[in-house]
């Protein structure tokens, strides 16, 4: 009876099996965590001068090897997926007030403007004037915290929203904003310098606001005056090599241009 009731060996073809869905697990999770990228300290590209060299003496940051988290900290999809969630429950939020300016045709450009909450270590008045990424405004997670820790280091702030970016204002003319229109942020930098004719200014672009930021202080001399300095964060160069880019499924790339397409295709319906 005993003999009945065991059970039949599972034939080794199974074993090879639970091999090889192991396998292609393990695959996955190096692949996505992107484990095998090796660390090195960043590739810097400058002209030899005074001021190059005050930066790396004064930020030796720049020269060391980054070491990530372990697991996760080599994954950019996790990265992004765990400061959003943070973002949302530990981000700060600055205490700002929105100034509004009518623009030669009509649009309503809109920035915050944040106080320093404590006296710059060189005793100036800085300000900061900063255009977001594309589709974003002042109320963004990553803004808020760069705001927050900005003024508490003596700081002013003023932050542009995004041409039609903000949900609860409306678009009075038949436009928002663009890759190459430096409209607003310019009226932005216009209504600084005249309110606050002793401060110096640091332009501050992320990803698409690097463009307009640069492509401003570029138009012509007079919008170079008082700026102390312009840093671009995560700027795009090429349209076209990026639209290869986000073309391919490989680490994910086309999951992020349906994203970034959905949210434009938000905004753009919304003031339909």
């Amino acid at each position: 009876m005993s003999a009945m009731l065991e059970t039949p060996e599972l034939p080794a073809v199974f074993d090879g099996v639970k091999l090889a869905a192991v396998a292609a697990v393990l695959y996955v999770i190096v692949r996505c965590l992107n484990l095998k990228s090796p660390t090195a300290p960043p590739d810097l590209i400058y002209q030899d001068s005074a001021l190059s060299r005050f930066l790396l003496k004064s930020c030796p940051l720049l020269t060391k090897e980054y070491i990530p988290p372990l697991i996760w900290g080599k994954s950019g999809h996790i990265q992004t997926a765990l400061y959003g969630k943070m973002g949302r429950v530990r981000s700060p939020h600055p205490y700002g007030l929105r100034k509004y300016l009518t623009m030669p045709d009509g649009a309503t450009a809109t920035f915050d403007l944040f106080e320093p909450q404590s006296e710059h270590c060189i005793g100036e008045d800085v300000t900061m004037v900063i255009c977001p990424g594309i589709a974003n405004h002042s109320e963004k997670q990553y803004i808020r915290t760069f705001v927050d820790y900005a003024q508490k280091n003596g700081y002013r702030c003023a932050v542009l929203n995004h041409l039609g970016a903000l949900p609860n204002i409306e678009l009075t003319s038949p436009r928002m904003f663009t890759y190459g229109c430096t409209w607003e942020f310019g009226a932005m930098v216009t209504y600084i310098k005249r309110t606050y004719p002793q401060t110096q200014l640091v332009v501050v672009g992320f990803s698409l606001g690097g463009n307009i930021v640069c492509k401003y202080l570029g138009e012509t001399q007079a919008n170079q005056e008082r700026v102390l300095c312009c840093v671009s964060v995560c700027q795009g160069y090429s349209a076209l090599r990026a639209q290869e880019t986000f073309m391919q499924w490989d680490q994910c790339r086309r999951f992020y241009n349906f994203l970034m397409a959905d949210n434009m295709k938000k905004i753009i319906l919304s003031h339909r």
